[in-house]
Formats: structure tokens, C-alpha cells, sequence
């Protein structure tokens, strides 16, 4: 009787211990199988410098969701692609920039070898307000196809430069007060940024009769033009992200050299671009932005961003052109048409010097 009714009190106390065991072993099987689940889906980050224009692409929770279910967390700074040359790449898995010549730099410091990634690309474009480009095709400097869409004359335009026009020189200009002073496009600084040396390319390509600038006779020929061109501007960005976003602000020039993907990308997530005219140069040059891998992970990310369906769905929604899939940018922007020049029709690439050739005309352009 006695071990009976001390057995009682004894089995419930070993009952509460063997609960809080069997409870504990669950919670310790819960947080083991959460860490299991973890490891199972665990992802490698990867860092990278990269140009402002793809930071947005790169912060869309899409994107990372879809980076992550490949296994890779990116992490990203960005720099002008020029400027990536003077940072220490010690740490950094990848540099990004926004065109082959810095690319090319970049890659004489990286182990890594093998072919160039380029995941996408987008063509240089001009962004005018409605009235600025009404007044351009009334002087022949442009030639509009639509409310929104038109071309360019790289000749003229360049001819009217050389000669320091001003929008009250040409017709119709009278009544818009917002159109004055020296013609010109607002670019980025050409030692800094990709976008305003390329603009440098295209446009001693048009000033040296439809050749590619390769020697210091051809410097010399087109740097007069290409320094009136930058000293007009005054004061420049790194990046073309500020002075885009400027000009959608109503606020700057009324003619702004950007890439296409910056509006394409408005465009596609249904944003209002206000009387945005977009403008192809009828010679330009088309922007490839190079991954440069620096160590195994930044390569692989590299080519998955040009294989994976998925990623090349986001980077067209971000406006980008993804190489070799014409079809997948066409599609996704043909409601888009009276803004966008889709198959590029009327536009002519023009060849892009070496990169020791286009470092000097930046050089020489902002002496």
C-alpha cells in the first residue's frame, strides 16, 4: 500500500519530466529540421559593383526571389562604369558595367577567363519633352513618327552643335521660354560613366564620315567638336539615373541622353512618363552590359542571368534587351509601340573605338 500511494505523485513527476523531454526533443527536431530545410535551400551570396541603371533589376524582389531558387543571394553597389576601373576588387565575386571598353579593362584583372557574358543590352536614346521635339523636326534635326516616337539626325544635330545654335535661332521656338540658350544633349561624364563615352563614339563616328576613330589623326580631327559638346553641359553626372530622373521631374535640359531600358522600363510597369518623346539616334551605339566574373560564383551568376527564362522575363521587364531573344523584348513591349523603335529600324550601330582609343577621346573631350 505504502509504494502504491507514493507511486502516484512519483508517476506523474515522471510523466511532466518525460513531457518536457518528449517536447524538447520535438522542439530540437523542429529546429533541426528547420536548419536541414535551410542548408537544403541555402544560397551563395555573391557581391558586385554594378551601374546604377541595373540597380532597380537587381533590388525587384522578383529578381531576387528568382536569383534565390538558383541558389545565389546578390548584393550590389554601384559605381559609374568608368569608375569601376579605380576601385579595389578585393571581395567583389563580379563587376557589372554598362559596355564592353571598361569591361574589357576590367577583365585584364580578373583570373577568371573564358568569353564575355553579356546578358542583355539596350541602345543609346535620346529623351525629349513633346514641344523640344516638335522644334527639332521643324528644323530638320529630327524626324518625328508618332506622338512619341522619332529619330534623331546625329548630321545635323552635330552640324547645329559645331555652329553653337541656340533653341531661339531655331523656328517655331518663339513662346517657349523653357527652350533657351545653347542647343545641346545632357550626357554623363565620359571618364566616369559608359553612357556619355559611348555618346562620345557615335558621334565622332558621324563627325569622321562614318568611320570608327583608331589613330591620334582621328582624335585630333573630331576632339573639337566632342570637347564643344561636353564643356556646353557644365557640370555632369556619373550616372544616367540622376538627370533621367531629372527630366521625368520636369526639372533640367529638355534633350537627355539615356538608355532605352530606363524608359522602356517605365513603360512596362505602367508608369507615367509625361510628354517623354523618345528619340533614336539614327547612328548610335548599343550599350552591352558585361558581367565581369572575378571569381567562379560571379561566373556562374553571369550565365544564368543569360540562360534562365525566368531572368530573361525580368530583365526585359526592366527594359532590357536580352541577347539573342528579340522575340521575348518584342512581345513583351508591343503595347509600347508609340514610344519604342523595336526592331531598331532606321538605326545604325556605330562601331565603338578600343578602349585605349575612347579612354583619350574622353580625355581630350573634357580637357
Amino acid at each position: 500500500m505504502g509504494f502504491r500511494e507514493q507511486s502516484a505523485p512519483v508517476r506523474r513527476i515522471v510523466g511532466i519530466v518525460l513531457a518536457v523531454l518528449l517536447i524538447g526533443g520535438v522542439a530540437v527536431a523542429v529546429v533541426a529540421g528547420r536548419e536541414s530545410q535551410d542548408n537544403g535551400t541555402a544560397t551563395k551570396t555573391v557581391r558586385g559593383v554594378i551601374g546604377s541603371e541595373k540597380a532597380e533589376f537587381f533590388s525587384d524582389p522578383e529578381v531576387v526571389k528568382a536569383l534565390a531558387a538558383k541558389g545565389f543571394t546578390v548584393k550590389t553597389e554601384t559605381s559609374g562604369s568608368w569608375d569601376m576601373e579605380q576601385l579595389p576588387l578585393t571581395g567583389y565575386d563580379f563587376a557589372f558595367p554598362a559596355a564592353k571598353a571598361p569591361a574589357d579593362e576590367l577583365r585584364k584583372k580578373s583570373k577568371i577567363q573564358g568569353a564575355p557574358l553579356r546578358p542583355f543590352y539596350s541602345p543609346l536614346v535620346v529623351v525629349a519633352h513633346r514641344d523640344a521635339a516638335g522644334i527639332l523636326a521643324a528644323n530638320g534635326l529630327a524626324a518625328l513618327g508618332g506622338k512619341a516616337t522619332g529619330t534623331l539626325r546625329m548630321g545635323p544635330y552635330l552640324a547645329a552643335a559645331k555652329a553653337d545654335r541656340t533653341w531661339q535661332q531655331l523656328k517655331g521656338s518663339a513662346g517657349h521660354a523653357e527652350l533657351s540658350g545653347t542647343l545641346f544633349i545632357t550626357s554623363t561624364d565620359p571618364l566616369a560613366s559608359s553612357s556619355g563615352a559611348l555618346y562620345l563614339a557615335a558621334a565622332s563616328y558621324v563627325a569622321d564620315g562614318g568611320k570608327v576613330v583608331a589613330d591620334d589623326a582621328a582624335l585630333s580631327r573630331t576632339a573639337p567638336l566632342l570637347k564643344k559638346l561636353i564643356s556646353v553641359q557644365g557640370a555632369q553626372q556619373t550616372s544616367s539615373d540622376a538627370p533621367f530622373r531629372d527630366f521625368i521631374s520636369g526639372v533640367g535640359n529638355p534633350l537627355v541622353l539615356v538608355y532605352e531600358s530606363q524608359v522602356a522600363s517605365l513603360l512596362l510597369q505602367k508608369q507615367d512618363v509625361g510628354d517623354l518623346v523618345l528619340l533614336y539616334p539614327d547612328t548610335t551605339v548599343s550599350s552591352d552590359h558585361t558581367l565581369v566574373p572575378l571569381t567562379e560564383n560571379g561566373k556562374a551568376l553571369g550565365e544564368l542571368l543569360g540562360t534562365d527564362k525566368r531572368l530573361r522575363e525580368l530583365a526585359v521587364r526592366h527594359g532590357f534587351r536580352p541577347q539573342g531573344a528579340a522575340a521575348e523584348f518584342t512581345a513583351a513591349t508591343a503595347a509600347h509601340t508609340g514610344y519604342l523603335n523595336q526592331k531598331l529600324t532606321g538605326v545604325r550601330q556605330a562601331p565603338v573605338p578600343t578602349s585605349k582609343v575612347l579612354h583619350t577621346m574622353a580625355q581630350r573631350a573634357r580637357s
